[in-house]
């Protein structure tokens, strides 16, 4: 029987036995539950490591072709998607067009429900065709319950062209699991409230999420160290550190980071090429675009002993 039959049931859906007797326990009691429900998820995740590492090697290997990172995914799994792609521009200094998210029913489903969006087969696939999406680029798709038509169908379009495909679901043998390349399948077991794949599923995409984009980023050379040396100084808070790290990289007083970084206008990219290697601006400016702004590989091309 498929998964999408509606006899089926998804473990995500299951009732939890160890949560039937929930409303009637303390507030205490209810997030006591909670937690020990939650910490099931980090092993599940330990055991999918091999398939999420598969996942980052083919994501690095698209990214430096020249191809795009995708998500797409409806409700909970596509807003978790959404900002996982919001976050790499300002933690990696990469173009915003290189981690890219789409949910069904667009922009108003990353505050509200739309639900219905999600049932449409077709409406991944034309999603994906109106963003430009190409056989060069990767689709991860997330869905919880791995059924959902619509990622389901933006997966299976996605492998068609010749894409790396990978799933992130909680259920095994879906649907999902079957259109990628590549699944990624937490065994989370059912949710505290029966269905509601925001808890422990939602945990669960959200770590795979953080690994996939920053193992990758880590492996194209956006960080130094453990350091996020493509950092963008748009607010207090990240000038403060930026000035941090310059002055940790470069080996420079407070002051001399400072007035390094507002030379250039606040970018510590080029700030670091310049200190590391004694050019000029244009020089590291120059560096940094042939090197696709990856700092190390800009420093060794000025540097090359």
């Amino acid at each position: 029987m498929s998964s999408q039959d509606s006899g089926f049931l998804p473990v995500t859906e299951e009732a939890n036995p160890r949560t039937t007797h929930l409303d009637s326990l303390s507030s205490l009691e209810i997030v006591e539950l909670m937690n020990e429900e939650e910490a099931l998820v980090a092993k599940a995740v330990h055991d999918v490591l091999p398939d999420v590492a598969q996942a980052v090697d083919g994501i690095v290997e698209r990214l430096r072709a020249g191809g795009h990172l995708f998500y797409i995914g409806t409700g909970t799994s596509g807003r978790l998607g959404v900002l996982d792609a919001a976050e790499c521009p300002p933690t990696f200094g990469v173009p915003s067009d290189l981690v890219q998210a789409i949910i069904a029913g667009g922009y108003e489903a990353c505050y509200g429900a739309v639900e219905a969006s999600e049932d449409d087969a077709d409406a991944g696939a034309h999603d994906l065709k109106v963003r430009g999406f190409a056989k060069s680029d990767v689709l991860v798709g997330i869905a919880a319950s791995g059924r959902t038509p619509y990622t389901v169908g933006a997966v299976e379009h996605a492998r068609q062209l010749g894409a790396l495909t990978v799933a992130i679901t909680c259920a095994p043998h879906s649907p999902i699991t079957t259109a990628a390349e590549v699944s990624i399948v937490p065994l989370v077991g059912p949710e505290v409230i029966a269905g509601s794949t925001r808890l422990k599923a939602g945990t669960a995409q959200k770590l795979v999420l953080n690994m996939l984009s920053t193992a990758a980023m880590i492996r194209l050379g956006y960080v130094t160290g453990n350091r996020m040396t493509n950092v963008q100084t748009r607010n207090v808070k990240l000038r403060a550190r930026a000035v941090r790290i310059l002055m940790s990289e470069a080996g420079l007083n407070e002051a001399s980071a400072t007035k390094l970084l507002d030379d250039v206008g606040g970018d510590l990219r080029v700030a670091l090429v310049m200190s590391k290697s004694g050019c000029s601006r244009t020089a590291a400016e120059n560096a940094l675009q042939q090197s696709r702004w990856v700092v190390s590989k800009a420093i060794a091309a000025l540097c090359p002993d």
